[in-house]
């Protein structure tokens, strides 16, 4: 464990102690395997995260699996752990992560990729997979961003491709049975692993050519018997998947410090710019039921005062007046309040206000996403200034003073006119305010328009677009800081080097992996912090290496070209993903899947249909 005087002289001690109410120990000389769960990123981010509270409880229910946490130190504590050799240890237990069979990190957000290489380095690891020994600890990774493992894929052993409740506990369970008949090596287990475990990608079973444009050639396996493309595991029954009915509970206030429920998997809507809407299909639901008894659950054990209802839309739940209605029935008379923090400007009403905790705080927050109807049509967003006006006199009409919208600039096809829309939507909010009769006379509207930029994600429509330039980002963030010059009106916008790089390892290959060991060893890390991203870093890696990060973020792709993930499986076909783009350039809608079936290809992994198309579900 950590010496106190060391904890006295960072910040945030509590980020490292261990020691939280409803962590799990177990006897590790009775366990056959364990798990160093990391996040890559502090504490209070990862402490807040669902996807791993619910991995933790899969692998802890198995006797002999003993899953620990790890996060990311701060800089500080960085610091004092180098001075002092100490190295990378987990929260339950103390030991070394170095200890322990496997090290499995969640892939979030592409800018913590230089901290997963710190944490190697901090646990005395080598950083290449291809330096690991049989004694070492396999090196596993999972989440969003590994739907494109290429361009971290040196760093790791496997992926895992989609859902991990069942798959991860599969891997585990091959490792200990290959320990116990004595056939494990590195190299056996991870070939089996790749053969036999549906899901699982190993990057060193494939090879990769590229042609002499540098565009990737092809991905072979080097077994008959390893998968030429990977296809992801889903879960089919949420209702009876795991879920955790008790939680490790925070020393420190995280920015999800509250119950979580996951109300479904999935999105019905198909915004063309959105991963999240594409690679988290089909769409699954719990029921109503199901949901209470967890609520209740949780509330029991962590006597948490807030319950978030957790989905990509959570007013597409069927379900939702009756889950609402039903957990209503007994948190009203526990003070203990609702929140839905997804719901589309096309659904929102003044019954769902009058349920729900976050119309209870100062702020309400809508995404119209773009500024004219027309790129709105381009983006399937499928919510109109109407709309949007509705849900703003709704909002205000209940008191409400300050409302914030979401935009994104540089989507495909956008025009002078586009951008001059954002700001004309900005004002009419503004006026929509004084047009409400309910409203407070005497305080002015408080208007926050925030602008990111569009950076394009594989198995999305917009896979194949290129990213505007950082000048050309530039240049709109100027042009609407000036259009944007309302009473009441506040303007706020991402920076453009931060997505420039998001860009080139979301489209990135496996060279990537250079750069990124170049960065870190210049001194990289933590780079979804501003305060802490060192932008002219990245620019000396990438020349020094002579690659050109603008072949990643600023070429458009061809449809028919190999990218770094088309040996992956997600459930959604090519096909579909051309057919979106092509209507994109057209202006052309798709209603949501609950409507019609437009034929994603995301249904074969439940072996049948999403919807129930003859109920009316519109």
């Amino acid at each position: 464990m950590i010496p106190e005087s060391i904890l006295r002289s960072v910040s945030k001690p509590g980020r490292y102690t261990g020691g939280e109410y409803g962590q799990i120990i177990k006897d590790k000389e009775k366990v056959k395997a364990r798990f160093a769960f990391c996040f890559p990123d502090s504490y209070e981010i990862g402490m807040s995260n669902l996807g791993v509270r619910i991995l933790y409880g899969v692998l802890n229910r198995e006797d002999d699996i003993w899953c620990e946490r790890v996060y990311a130190p701060w800089v500080d504590m960085e610091e004092k752990m180098r001075e002092h050799e100490i190295p990378l240890w987990a929260h339950e237990s103390g030991d070394p992560i170095s200890q322990f069979d496997f090290i499995g990190f969640t892939l979030q957000y592409e800018m913590s990729y230089t901290n997963i290489l710190n944490m190697l380095d901090l646990a005395g690891l080598p950083l290449r997979a291809a330096d690991r020994t049989d004694d070492m600890p396999l090196v596993i990774g999972g989440g969003p961003c590994s739907y494109n493992a290429e361009p971290v894929a040196d760093f790791f052993d496997l992926f895992n491709i989609g859902e991990g409740e069942e798959m991860l506990p599969e891997i585990v369970r091959l490792y200990i049975k290959m320990k116990d008949d004595g056939s494990y090596t590195r190299e056996a287990f991870l070939h089996e692993a790749a053969r036999s475990i549906e899901g699982v990608y190993v990057p060193s079973l494939y090879d990769v050519t590229y042609n002499d444009d540098g565009t990737v050639k092809a991905y072979t396996p080097k077994y008959p018997d390893v998968p030429k493309t990977v296809r992801k595991r889903i879960v089919k029954d949420l209702d009876t998947m795991f879920f955790p009915d008790k939680l490790v509970m925070p020393y420190l206030e995280t920015i999800q410090d509250r119950i979580m429920l996951e109300v479904f998997r999935g999105c019905i809507r198909g915004c063309r710019f959105c991963q999240a809407g594409m690679i988290y299909r089909p769409v699954r639901e719990k029921s109503p039921e199901v949901l209470c008894n967890q609520a209740k659950c949780l509330y029991e054990y962590t006597g948490y005062e807030e319950i978030s209802l957790s989905s990509l839309s959570i007013s597409d739940y069927t379900k939702l007046r009756e889950l609402t209605d039903g957990l209503i029935s007994w948190t009203n008379d526990k003070k203990v309040s609702l929140s839905l923090p997804s719901l589309r400007i096309d659904s929102f009403t003044r019954e769902l206000m009058d349920k729900v905790a976050s119309v209870r705080a100062s702020s309400i927050t809508f995404a119209p996403e773009a500024g004219t109807q027309r790129l709105r049509d381009v983006i399937n967003k499928n919510v109109t200034e109407e709309n949007l006006m509705n849900a703003a006199g709704i909002a205000f009409a209940a008191g409400k003073e300050q409302v914030k919208l979401y935009f994104m600039d540089g989507l495909p096809t956008e025009t002078e006119d586009d951008l001059a829309g954002i700001a004309a939507l900005g004002k009419a909010v503004i006026e929509k305010y004084y047009a409400t009769p309910e409203h407070n006379k005497r305080r002015q509207p408080q208007v926050t328009v925030s602008v990111s930029c569009f950076v394009p994600k594989p198995f999305t429509p917009f896979q194949w677009e290129p990213q505007d330039t950082q000048e050309m980002v530039r240049e709109k963030q100027s042009h609407l800081r000036e259009k944007l010059r309302i009473k009441g009106v506040t303007f706020n916008y991402h920076e453009s080097d931060l997505s420039y790089l998001e860009a080139c390892f979301a489209r990135g290959d496996r060279r990537m992996g250079q750069v990124l060991l170049r960065a870190y060893q210049k001194g990289c890390m933590l780079d979804g912090w501003t305060e802490l991203f060192k932008y002219d870093m990245w620019r000396e890696a990438f020349a020094e290496l002579g690659i050109d990060p603008a072949f990643y973020c600023q070429r458009p792709i061809g449809l028919d070209e190999v990218t770094p993930w088309s040996h992956m499986d997600y459930g959604v076909t090519h096909e579909y993903l051309v057919r979106e783009y092509q209507k994109a350039l057209a202006a052309q809608t798709t209603q949501p899947c609950n409507r019609a079936c437009h034929g994603c290809g995301a249904n074969h992994l439940l072996g049948g249909p999403c919807f129930d198309y003859s109920k009316n579900l519109v």
